[in-house]
């Protein structure tokens, strides 16, 4: 008996590698940096935001550049010479030499583009007439088709503008767009810009918790049934306390909303922290995700962000719960000297559903657009279900190849995803928005 003990004492090394290699979707598998890297897929970009599939069998995309202009690439990352769409001239002016955050941000396919030709795009416009005096600009998600002789080419006279949205400052604008499974189109709104939620053009609350307003919200609305849109009838603020359009608030600037192509096909969405932390979160419908109450899970104080409040609340005004993060990472601007933060600003996602990467299949891959904000560090992460896909889950960077802990010279401008459910990284390699070093990389295996 004691011989059959040692014997399985000595096997059990070699059982647990073979019992390992076989999870290939769970939270317990490993995924080694041996086995993932980046590889260079297309360059010569300003800051691309946006990376949609075309979906038609060619392999090719869409690529959004932040300055206004869309390009076709091919399968093998060869962009177009003449641009798919060229929104420069109806842009607000951007400052093309220094950060900036309004531009082209968004950018989705209508779920029947191969018939109807229809897409849809999320720009930075002059502020319209009768906006408040003073305001920055004013955002517009606006539906173009193709040309009629061209399907290569958008058709820039069809512009009709289904929403717009005045905004008081130049920043939080998020804008990403995504077409759930229900048809309807989701958009991200940011708070209005500005630190705190406070200032010109924010509430004595907060734009995240004002239901008046579509500012700090994830918006939800019909594109086919009406002009300019309709409201889905199951909207939670139908007919209630708020504006219709209203699918989910108390967001900061959910920079990064898109839906699992598997599981539940829920709808994730990051949150950019103001001081502290970052977060991931499943958003549910009428769902209240904190802002400006919560920063991450603590008590957020508008008066002085990197002191937290003794209390976090735990119920909005309408004694409605908070929805607690999936994931909360710490900030470098609010722990400066705690090695367990990671970066700065988070950069969204998608739940990887590929075939080439069994390890990564139902991780969440999303980033850090840096740990510092003049020198290009950004950070590769993956978050893991804890069970099985229910309460908190773990977050750590990716391990990649010649990226030691997922650290790249880039700042990591949003994620994108290709019909098979494979997923690249978009890239800046500065933080303003000047020449020509975006690059999109793919993840892959090594």
């Amino acid at each position: 008996m004691l011989i059959v003990k040692s014997s399985i004492r000595r096997f059990l090394p070699m059982i647990a590698v073979l019992v390992g290699a076989s999870i290939l979707s769970t939270a317990g598998s490993r995924v080694r940096a041996a086995e993932i890297g980046l590889k260079l897929f297309s360059e010569g970009y300003v800051s691309p935001v946006v990376m949609s599939p075309l979906e038609d069998g060619s392999g090719r995309f869409l690529i959004a550049d932040q300055v206004g202009v869309i390009y076709v690439v091919d399968r093998d990352g060869k962009r177009s010479e003449t641009p798919f769409l060229d929104l420069r001239e109806r842009l607000t002016k951007i400052n093309l030499g220094a950060f900036d955050e309004r531009g082209l941000v968004g950018m989705a396919l209508h779920p029947r583009f191969q018939q109807n030709h229809k897409f849809y795009v999320y720009y930075s416009a002059p502020l319209r007439e009768g906006a408040p005096e003073g305001w920055d600009h004013t955002a517009r998600v606006s539906e173009f088709t193709t040309s009629a002789d061209d399907v290569n080419r958008a058709n820039a006279d069809s512009e009709r503008i289904v929403l717009q949205i005045d905004q008081p400052q130049f920043n939080h604008n998020c804008g990403r767009l995504a077409f759930g499974p229900d048809g309807y189109l989701y958009i991200g709104v940011g708070d209005g810009g500005a630190g705190n939620d406070t200032g010109t053009g924010h509430g004595p609350n907060g734009n995240g918790q004002d239901l008046s307003t579509l500012l700090g919200k994830i918006l939800r609305i019909d594109v086919d049934k009406a002009q300019p849109y309709a409201v889905p009838s199951d909207n939670p603020f139908v007919g209630g306390k708020g504006r219709p359009e209203i699918y989910s608030y108390g967001h900061r600037n959910p920079w990064g909303i898109s839906f699992d192509r598997g599981g539940n096909h829920d709808l994730f969405a990051v949150e950019v922290g103001q001081d502290r932390f970052e977060e991931l979160n499943r958003i549910v419908k009428g769902g209240n995700f904190g802002w400006r109450l919560r920063e991450g899970s603590e008590g957020f104080n508008p008066e002085d962000s990197i002191h937290p409040l003794s209390e976090a609340p735990k119920t909005g005004a309408m004694g409605e719960a908070l929805i607690d993060p999936l994931v909360v990472y710490k900030n470098f601007k609010g722990h400066r000297r705690d090695r367990e933060a990671i970066g700065t600003s988070v950069t969204g996602g998608y739940v990887y559903r590929g075939k080439a990467i069994p390890s990564l299949v139902g991780r969440y891959v999303y980033g850090d657009w840096s740990r510092n904000f003049v020198v290009a560090q950004g950070v590769v992460l993956m978050a893991s279900p804890a069970g099985a896909g229910e309460g908190k889950w773990t977050v750590e960077p990716m391990e990649l190849v010649g990226h030691p802990k997922g650290l790249v010279k880039e700042f990591i401008v949003a994620f994108g995803q290709d019909t098979e459910g494979e997923i690249y990284v978009l890239t800046n390699g500065s933080s303003s928005l000047r020449g020509n070093t975006g690059k999109i990389h793919k993840i892959v295996p090594q």
